[in-house]
């Protein structure tokens, strides 16, 4: 009887992270000092699971695995009994149970935890960026974008850079105010990257008035002035046209009907390079 854990070849068909973390988490109930583990990624070949299994009899080591392909994982149980070693199967019962408690066949597609993880990852990646390069913090977000949207104060310019986040798209906005000069980066950008958004005056005015109430002030002020909304309105069509991108109508549009349109233009110029 020995006083320590055997080793573990950890074989996959992916990466091999989740049969890792069950060893390991299993391993933590014994206290028997360290454990040899060897992960094993991307197998697709018989030949390198009979090696694994030879390697793992002379070395008394045991096999977890998570081989979603049933012919992989048949072969490797058969040649793992043939030569008396213990052989696990993390994935298996548990999909078997969702199969059978749900009567809906599994993908048994290898690698999709990972590529779920990836999209996470991108998705929170690019909530920051929207967050970072918000409302023209800095302009350096906008040759790093994978969007970058203009348009004067109040056109949804934040929310859609917000929604188009969660769809793992990069977006930055710049505000276009008469007072200041639009950053140069702008008239870098790659056609079809740059969108401009516009709006009916008097609505936009209507959003600022009731804007300026949650803060608490007067709908007197400039921001809410209906000539001030013109004069900002003919800057930003100005400078639109002189950048010369597409421009979208914001006007009684859901933020989802907006990014449809922006999303159908973004990907219209990824079609054409």
């Amino acid at each position: 009887m020995t006083d320590h854990l055997p080793g573990v070849f950890i074989v996959s068909d992916s990466i091999g992270e989740t049969a890792e973390m069950v060893v390991r988490a299993a391993a933590s109930q014994f206290n028997s000092g360290t454990m040899e583990i060897r992960r094993i990624p991307n197998i697709s070949d018989e030949s390198i699971l009979e090696e694994i299994v030879n390697q793992a009899a002379a070395k008394n080591f045991i096999i977890a695995y998570t081989l979603v392909l049933k012919d992989l994982a048949d072969y490797l149980n058969l040649k793992a009994s043939e030569a008396g070693v213990v052989c696990i199967d993390i994935l298996g019962p548990i999909i078997e149970a969702f199969k059978n408690a749900s009567h809906i066949e599994p993908k048994l597609e290898p690698g999709l935890l990972r590529k779920v993880d990836e999209m996470y990852y991108r998705r929170i990646e690019a909530v920051e960026f929207a967050v970072r390069y918000d409302d023209g913090k800095d302009p350096r977000g906008i040759a790093l974008a994978d969007i970058v949207l203009v348009g004067v104060s109040r056109t949804s310019k934040t929310p859609l850079s917000m929604y188009l986040a969660h769809k793992r798209l990069k977006v930055a906005n710049v505000p276009l105010v008469p007072e200041i000069a639009p950053p140069d980066e702008l008239f870098t950008v790659e056609r079809g990257k740059l969108i401009g958004l516009i709006i009916n005056p008097e609505l936009l005015n209507n959003i600022r008035i009731e804007r300026l109430k949650t803060l608490g002030l007067t709908h007197q002020a400039s921001y809410a002035n209906e000539e001030r909304i013109l004069e900002e309105l003919e800057y930003s069509d100005k400078i639109m046209k002189k950048l010369g991108c597409p421009v979208i109508d914001v006007t009684n549009r859901a933020v989802e009907e907006t990014a449809s349109k922006i999303l159908e233009i973004y990907y219209r110029r990824l079609s054409n390079v």
